[in-house]
């Protein structure tokens, strides 16, 4: 049943990491109602597409600017142990379902709000996506070569890692300590705080003066010879990331140069030169050779799979991490808990609407 069996959570339907934390509470074990549009709820429980990351809970329709929704929504808050709302500041708000007014109806209610840029500051009102939050603060500029622009990293750093993680661990928190307070709280979330947090390492060692603004020249930016992508005979690529040196030792043995008289592993002068020979060594075989050179070793050496193979390989597999279900990819619970573990939400018919209302005892 998942370790948050018996947690009701209430989410408005938004984009992005809003409805994947919606997601990961699901797949935890929580009864999550969805609240949508009453066209879209129709259409997704008749069988059509919803938004992203969507599936697995239960779809209820609602007018939010109608008495009549605004009261299903409220009947929903006074039962719920969180809410999850991914709008712009203001929006609940304007329609009457603000932290005051649901907090006051439900004291003990952990009030969520997912947002890019946050409840306050002079950008809180302000249109954005996961890159503009990654590029205020600075992650995105250290993502990529050097002599490169920024590369986005599609939208997992400012969206999931920023957005839906900090937004889980907020709501996991103050569910914690509402066992001893036995009051709610509001949780902001927002995805340039969470992303600038993840930064915490690149900002320490940039303090410590052994990290440069200068994209692609540190060790772990691709600047370091051994912690990068390369191509193989194939055109295919492996991804190299021998740091300590008993794995570096394991790489250069594996890739036939231990004996040969190469710079050392931390000489940034003696950078370019192993590159140079390491991109020349791995071009001499397929990445498939390479795996199989490297398979059971410590090499930190690891082809680089599509999404279409990726589910085949045989650690996907054999934990469940990526599972084929006909012609998509789903992605296996996370974490693991041994003695409640969680289930997938995805590629599953929807929870009975009725069964779940009566559940939260809304059963007229």
């Amino acid at each position: 049943m998942g370790p948050l069996n018996g947690i009701r959570v209430v989410e408005f339907t938004g984009i992005g990491p809003a409805p994947m934390a919606g997601m990961l509470l699901a797949d935890l074990g929580a009864s999550v109602i969805r609240l949508d549009r009453p066209a879209a709820a129709e259409a997704m429980r008749s069988g059509g597409n919803g938004p992203h990351m969507s599936e697995g809970r239960t779809v209820l329709g609602a007018d939010l600017k109608s008495d009549e929704g605004r009261g299903l929504a409220l009947d929903l808050v006074a039962r719920a142990d969180v809410l999850l709302e991914g709008f712009r500041p203001g929006v609940m708000e304007r329609l009457g379902l603000g932290p005051d007014t649901c907090l006051e109806l439900n004291p003990r209610l952990v009030y969520t709000r997912v947002t890019g840029w946050g409840q306050d500051g002079p950008l809180a009102h302000t249109a954005g996506h996961d890159m503009n939050y990654v590029s205020v603060n600075g992650a995105l500029h250290s993502v990529g070569r050097a002599g490169g622009p920024p590369v986005p990293p599609i939208n997992l750093l400012g969206d999931f890692a920023g957005g839906t993680m900090f937004a889980v661990t907020g709501i996991l928190s103050a569910l914690v300590e509402r066992q001893g307070s036995g009051r709610g709280q509001v949780v902001d979330a927002a995805m340039v705080d969470g992303s600038s947090l993840l930064m915490s390492m690149v900002h320490e060692d940039r303090a410590r003066g052994s990290w440069s603004d200068e994209r692609g020249t540190n060790y772990l930016d691709t600047g370091a010879p051994w912690y990068d992508v390369y191509e193989c005979a194939d055109g295919r690529h492996v991804s190299v990331a021998c740091i300590e040196p008993q794995f570096y030792a394991a790489f250069l043995e594996g890739t036939g140069l231990t004996d040969e008289n190469l710079p050392h592993q931390w000489d940034r002068q003696g950078w370019p030169r192993l590159r140079e020979r390491f991109a020349e060594v791995l071009r001499g075989r397929t990445r498939d050779e390479w795996a199989e050179v490297f398979e059971d070793t410590d090499a930190c050496v690891m082809p680089v799979l599509s999404l279409a193979e990726a589910p085949d390989h045989p650690h996907m597999r054999a934990r469940g991490t990526l599972v084929r279900d006909g012609d998509r990819v789903v992605s296996g619970p996370a974490p693991r808990f041994g003695r409640t573990p969680g289930g997938v939400t995805r590629g599953r018919e929807l929870p009975d609407t009725a069964e779940t209302l009566k559940r939260w005892g809304l059963a007229d």
